[in-house]
């Protein structure tokens, strides 16, 4: 029991933390374009144009640069695949964790006992299901804006 709170509150508490602590601790000092474009309007409104121009073909060289290797554009059921990987992951493990409830309940474990090593196994994966699905739902848990 100890080692499924561990895991259960490990992947619930660790993805908000570390986030809090990065934007705790790591304050950027730069402007961002917004706050930039604010100063230029109020102080020298005749340089906002060259400043938007060239911020614009900073973020194009930017976006060159990132799809320097991609040639076209990438089949929409890729993107839905990859969007879906984890959702579909949490789901299967939330059945795994209820097929071992069911069969833990029954006492219906099919001779998986007798097998050496087959509770540590059993105790593993659900460690790993349960910690998949708290990490998922911890990444949604967000501490300050």
């Amino acid at each position: 029991m100890l080692l499924d709170l561990i895991a259960t509150l490990g992947g619930l508490i660790v993805p908000p933390a570390f986030d809090f602590i990065k934007r705790k601790f790591t304050t950027s000092t730069a402007k961002t374009e917004e706050e930039t474009i604010s100063e230029l309007a109020s102080i020298s409104p005749d340089a906002l144009p060259g400043y938007l121009d060239a911020v614009v073909r900073m973020k194009e060289s930017a976006v060159k640069f990132f799809n320097r290797d991609v040639i076209g554009a990438v089949s929409q059921w890729v993107v839905d695949l990859r969007a879906a990987i984890r959702p579909i992951g949490v789901a299967c493990a939330f059945i795994l964790l209820g097929v071992i409830a069911i069969l833990t309940l029954t006492g219906n474990m099919g001779g998986f006992t007798e097998v050496p090593g087959a509770v540590d196994t059993i105790a593993g994966i659900r460690l790993s299901c349960e910690t998949m699905i708290a990490s998922w739902f911890g990444h949604r848990f967000t501490i300050g804006k």
